[in-house]
C-alpha cells in the first residue's frame, strides 16, 4: 500500500466512524482525503474496495501489535491477554467510539467478510503457535491445537459483539482465559490473575 492509499484509508476510517458506511460516499472520501474523485478512483474502484483495504490495514496492524507484545508477555495467560487486547478489546473500543457502530458492522458485506475471515485465520495461527507447547494436554481433552486455537479466536471475537458493555466483555475474556489455562494445564502465579481481575 502506498502513502496515498494509506491517506485515503485513514480519511475513510474517520468518515465511517463518524457517519457510518452507508452514509459515506466516494465524494466524501475524496474530499476528506484532499484529492480529486479521479485520483480516488485510480486508487480504489469503489467504496467496497476502500472498506476491504481498511479492514486489511487494521488486520495487519493487529498482527504487528500482537507480535510486538508477545515477547514481553511471560506465560500463556499474559500472551492471551496480548491477543485479547489487540484482537478484541481495541476493536470493541474502536467500534464503540462511533455513534454509528451498528452501521459499520452492517456495512461489512460479503467481500469485506472475506477480509475479516483472512484476518481471523492469521490470528488463529498465532494462537495455535502459543498453544503448541501444550499440545498433549489439549489432545487429552479430545481437541487438536488447531481446533482449540480456532475456538479461542472465534469465542473471543464473538464476545465483542455479544457483550452487554465493556465490563461484561472483560468478564467474558477472563472466563475464556481461565478455561484455556485449565485445559492446557499452564500454571499462572496467583498474583498475575489477581492483577488481571483488578484491571
Amino acid at each position: 500500500m502506498d502513502g496515498r492509499q494509506g491517506d485515503i484509508i485513514e480519511a475513510a476510517k474517520g468518515l465511517f466512524l463518524r457517519y457510518g458506511v452507508k452514509r459515506t460516499g466516494m465524494n466524501d472520501i475524496a474530499e476528506a482525503a484532499g484529492i480529486s474523485r479521479q485520483t480516488l478512483y485510480k486508487a480504489f474502484a469503489n467504496k467496497d474496495t476502500v472498506l476491504q483495504a481498511m479492514i486489511r490495514s487494521l488486520a495487519d496492524r493487529v498482527v504487528l501489535d500482537i507480535e510486538t507484545g508477545l515477547p514481553k508477555a511471560e506465560g500463556l495467560g499474559a500472551q492471551l491477554d496480548v491477543i485479547f487486547k489487540h484482537v478484541v478489546i481495541e476493536h470493541y473500543d474502536f467500534l464503540h467510539s462511533s455513534p454509528n457502530a451498528e452501521d459499520i458492522v452492517a456495512g461489512v458485506n460479503a467481500s469485506s467478510q472475506e477480509e475479516l475471515e483472512a484476518g481471523a485465520r492469521r490470528n488463529t495461527r498465532i494462537i495455535a503457535r502459543l498453544l503448541e507447547p501444550f499440545a498433549n494436554e489439549i489432545e487429552r481433552s479430545g481437541l487438536t491445537v488447531t481446533q482449540y486455537a480456532d475456538f479461542i479466536q472465534r469465542t473471543a471475537t464473538a464476545a465483542k459483539y455479544a457483550a452487554k458493555d465493556r465490563t461484561h466483555l472483560l468478564d467474558l475474556l477472563a472466563a475464556l482465559r481461565v478455561s484455556t489455562l485449565k485445559v492446557t494445564g499452564a500454571s499462572e502465579p496467583a498474583e498475575v490473575l489477581e492483577a488481571e481481575r483488578r484491571n
